[in-house]
């Protein structure tokens, strides 16, 4: 009877266990993403939101034979080359055989490999061309002519600007990879403004670089600096598993200062290495500063301002609020700047490679996921990625949209 009675006993307390709700992760956060566009082929990264509505797409052609162009526009749901295939197509291909080992192409009127393109404040589109191709054992070294900022007129889809760097501003294995447009003409003695662009060479040479948009001379800065290389035994966690770089032997996640973004006023320009988790700043006045002993004082006034989880890409909004992904926490952060606090903006279990984001004037954030992470020089040559990749967008808070400054005589 006793054997019975506490067997009865522990069922019922098996069950009021069984039964009792256990506070858990809700796993989301913030408005609801909409779904923009969904990729079932080529591999996306950086993207741009025209005023008008036009949606341009670049995709690298870091994996081999990968890509069949690598600038698009979405038109009707449909990627197709932008601006034409044949810009997109470098005779002869993208890999220059004819040298040892070989070398990406040096072709300055083709597009070798974009890694960004950005609408600016007048609405143009910007192609940054990295000039640099998957090839045997990791990506081609690049030759003048390959790495290259393109302005383009979104009236006409032609090109009105052209800026070539040579190896002195970026070095044959040298990685741009994001760039933000000031139309300011006080900055610079052309008075066509500058591009600030992110140099996150594999190999660890890594940068800032300035250019001036008119004459098109252009400095590194900050010249491996560690703010913006890769942390010292960083291992990020994105769904649970540990992410190393392990396509010739297991070693740390080691990416450089990946993300860039401009406050609202110009004024500062935030930036993260992508093998990290924290968020720097420097106010641009130093990165303009060619004099004498320039480089020392601009490394004396970069601004550490906390962790914010690990990020790709940054944006900033008209509100001067600064956004980034936060892999590890399948979510988007919102930096303020006047309070100096970060706090997660949206959360959704879709998230996991927030690669690009670009706000636009219609006052949404947009964003690309594309599973980076799980890309095969994390997983010792296994593609684990799942197509489709995704775009998505949120509104933003308090009324935020892309900014607008005006040029300032």
């Amino acid at each position: 009877m006793k054997s019975s009675f506490v067997i009865s006993l522990t069922l019922w307390s098996i069950s009021a266990v069984i039964g009792q709700e256990i506070l858990s992760d809700p796993g989301t956060l913030g408005p609801a993403l909409e779904t923009i566009h969904l990729f079932y082929d080529q591999w996306p990264t950086g993207f741009t939101v025209s005023s008008s509505g036009r949606i341009f797409v670049n995709y690298p052609p870091v994996f081999p034979n990968s890509i069949n162009f690598t600038v698009g526009e979405i038109v009707n749901g449909r990627e197709v080359p932008y601006p034409n295939l044949e810009i997109n197509t470098p005779p002869g291909g993208r890999l220059n055989y004819s040298t040892n080992p070989p070398t990406s192409s040096n072709s300055e009127d083709h597009l070798i490999g974009v890694i960004s393109v950005i609408t600016d404040t007048e609405d143009r589109l910007w192609i940054l061309d990295s000039g640099r191709v998957a090839s045997t054992g990791g990506l081609a070294e690049t030759a003048y002519g390959g790495p290259k900022l393109i302005g383009m007129h979104l009236t006409n889809n032609t090109i009105f600007k052209k800026i070539l760097f040579d190896q002195t501003a970026v070095p044959a294995d040298g990685y741009l990879n994001d760039v933000r447009i000031d139309l300011n003409p006080a900055l610079t003695p052309s008075g066509q403004g500058v591009a600030y662009l992110s140099d996150n060479s594999p190999e660890g040479r890594t940068a800032i670089v300035v250019a001036d948009l008119g004459s098109g001379a252009a400095s590194r800065k900050l010249v491996g600096d560690p703010s913006i290389s890769s942390h010292p035994g960083f291992v990020p966690f994105i769904w649970g598993e540990a992410v190393y770089s392990n396509s010739s032997g297991i070693s740390h996640f080691s990416v450089g200062v990946d993300g860039i973004a401009l406050s609202a006023d110009g004024s500062t320009l935030y930036y993260c290495p992508a093998g990290g988790r924290s968020l720097y700043g420097i106010e641009t006045k130093y990165l303009l500063d060619n004099s004498h002993n320039s480089d020392v004082l601009s490394r004396s006034q970069i601004q550490v301002l906390g962790d914010k989880g690990l990020s790709d890409g940054l944006e900033t909004d008209s509100n001067d609020n600064i956004y980034g992904g936060n892999m590890e926490d399948n979510s988007i952060i919102k930096f303020n700047p006047k309070t100096g606090l970060v706090q997660p903006f949206v959360r959704d279990p879709r998230l996991s490679w927030t690669d690009t984001l670009s706000v636009a004037t219609d006052g949404y954030l947009y964003f690309t996921e594309n599973q980076l992470w799980r890309a095969p020089i994390y997983w010792g040559g296994i593609d684990r990625r799942v197509k489709p990749y995704a775009m998505f967008r949120v509104k933003l808070p308090d009324g935020g949209v892309k900014v607008s400054r005006p040029r300032q005589e």
